[in-house]
């Protein structure tokens, strides 16, 4: 089973965009159908050069011109440049940067800078919907590849909603406070606390 741990294993695939050129109509129809608070905008090359929010058509958009615009298009509207993520960055760099742009949601790209998902706070709280049992499995699965090895150390991984007690015998050269590291490291987990006895 493959845990979440990039942008990659939790994004929207599908990609709602608009042309340079597109109206603010047309814009604003595709956002209603498929239920999107934003849409990137592409060149022709079709590389995602802005992004167009509903913020941005209510505040842009003079109040009169509503009914006939035509003429105002995503490129006029668009904020630029763009706050993109790569599909390959951590879901805790994907949160970090939502945080700190107070952004809603990120056009996921390759690297040639063209949309191949779009990823939403809704997206990111995915990982906290994980069992305690898969959770547990994983924290085992990283501790047990990375840290220790394999039959040199009893290892109990207790997990209840989220928040994970270690407990049993670490080899003498692994410290605690990095096995914990490690485990609060893990997606979906909330917390970490240990109670180890030294081989």
């Amino acid at each position: 089973m493959k845990h979440p741990r990039t942008v990659d294993d939790v994004m929207t695939h599908a990609v709602v965009s608009a042309r340079l050129d597109a109206p603010v109509k047309e814009i604003v129809r595709s956002m209603r159908r498929w239920g999107v608070s934003a849409v990137p905008v592409l060149s022709a090359q079709g590389r995602v050069v802005g992004v167009v929010s509903e913020a941005d058509v209510l505040g842009k958009v003079p109040g009169e011109a509503r009914d006939d615009a035509g003429s105002v298009t995503a490129g006029s509207l668009m904020s630029a440049p763009a706050v993109t993520i790569p599909r390959d960055a951590t879901i805790s760099g994907a949160a970090r940067l939502m945080a700190h742009g107070h952004l809603k949601r990120l056009p996921v790209v390759d690297e040639d800078g063209r949309p191949v998902g779009v990823v939403s706070r809704g997206d990111l709280l995915k990982i906290y919907l994980r069992s305690d049992a898969e959770l547990a499995e994983d924290v085992r699965h990283e501790l047990l590849t990375h840290l220790i090895p394999e039959g040199d150390a009893a290892l109990t991984v207790r997990v209840e909603n989220g928040a994970v007690t270690l407990a049993g015998r670490l080899p003498q050269s692994v410290p605690a406070d990095l096995a914990l590291r490690l485990t609060r490291a893990v997606p979906g987990v909330v917390a970490a606390t240990a109670k180890f006895m030294t081989a």
